[in-house]
């Protein structure tokens, strides 16, 4: 099958991520004697540097890890909603739906704790060590790919007006990054530069790490999170709100491992995280496939797919969330996706399908 891309392959090992510094920072890693573990959480922290419009360290992360030894699990890096965010608390304010945007939004932070997680129990190198590639773009700058500068020029009326300290990094001298020119993000590299200093003295690596999740949850890095979502900003509701977010929230989560969910296909095991995350749609979308399919790439089966994914997306809307509530075991099954398969027909629905009256268990 005729493609552009070359085929790659390795007899030391290969790293595949989302932006190519990311990738050399891993493979730097693992070059200099790091574990497949330490080169994934150094890329990430570097990912948090180039790629700031699609994610950072205060996001969520789903890891899926696949050992050697075939023990699939899921590191939950997806934080809970603050203890404040309420459903009453949100009517209080006038509101029927939490705001897409601005510190009403915000879920407790995720993405640290589950990649300190990642190098604690299963890397070997020092946290100076994974940080240092992050810290040296961040401060020496890198050439920002296109999507940077266009998110940035979309969102710059909020950044000049609300999120101020976000102009000085992202809009400096008043201009949207530009390719071929050096963005650097001085305060990123300043916090984790003071985080290193702060944990130095802790003891061995393990305890340095366990001494940096610390100062995220309730050190300086905490205090600065909780300041942030206390300053009332606009969101999409029109208004300015304050968030939800306080240290006690912070103080109390932190990532943890689990099962992964899974559906058997085809002779294969596929794992994904659990419906705090939207994985499973993936499952159901393979749950929902007949035993035959149409000709790869014909029309028949780009609207199998298409209408097959709808259905799954349908029922992530109206079933995903707390895990102890999702009958997972249901929505996976063969006889449910059955029912949901004949809801496909020759013409693209238009349709918000979730859960169709024959599926009485689940109505």
């Amino acid at each position: 099958m005729f493609t552009t891309r070359p085929t790659l392959q390795g007899t030391f090992g290969m790293v595949s991520s989302t932006h190519w510094l990311a990738s050399q920072s891993a493979m730097a890693v693992l070059e200099d004697g790091g574990t497949a573990y330490d080169a994934a959480v150094a890329g990430a922290f570097v990912l948090h540097v180039v790629e700031p419009h699609l994610n950072g360290p205060a996001g969520e992360v789903p890891i899926l890890l696949a050992p050697a030894d075939g023990e699939v699990r899921v590191l939950c890096g997806q934080g809970v909603a603050p203890a404040g965010a309420t459903i009453a608390h949100y009517r209080e304010l006038g509101l029927d739906l939490v705001p897409g945007t601005g510190p009403l939004a915000a879920a407790v932070p995720g993405a640290f704790d589950a990649w300190m997680l990642v190098l604690r129990d299963h890397g070997t190198k020092p946290l100076t060590d994974v940080l240092r590639y992050a810290i040296g773009y961040a401060e020496h700058g890198h050439a920002p790919v296109e999507r940077v500068g266009e998110t940035v020029e979309s969102v710059r009326r909020l950044f000049e007006t609300e999120w101020t300290s976000s102009a000085e990094v992202y809009l400096p001298g008043g201009r949207s990054p530009r390719p071929g020119e050096l963005l650097r993000n001085p305060a990123l590299a300043a916090t984790w530069k003071r985080l290193l200093a702060e944990v130095s003295g802790a003891g061995d690596r393990v305890a340095q790490i366990e001494a940096a999740r610390e100062v995220w949850r309730s050190g300086f890095i905490a205090e600065a999170l909780v300041r942030q979502a206390g300053r009332p900003t606009m969101d999409t509701s029109g208004a300015r709100h304050s968030g939800t977010l306080m240290a006690a929230d912070l103080a109390a989560w932190s990532a943890g491992y689990e099962t992964p969910v899974t559906y058997d296909w085809n002779g294969w095991t596929v794992c994904k995280a659990g419906p705090w995350s939207q994985g499973p749609v993936l499952l159901q979308q393979l749950a929902l496939l007949p035993p035959e399919l149409p000709r790869y790439g014909s029309a028949d089966y780009v609207h199998l797919l298409i209408e097959g994914c709808k259905l799954a997306m349908a029922d992530r809307e109206a079933w995903y969330g707390d895990a102890a509530e999702v009958p997972l075991d249901e929505l996976l099954s063969d006889a449910y996706n059955a029912e949901r398969r004949a809801l496909i027909g020759e013409a693209a629905s238009y349709e918000l399908r979730p859960v169709p009256p024959a599926a009485a268990s689940l109505a």
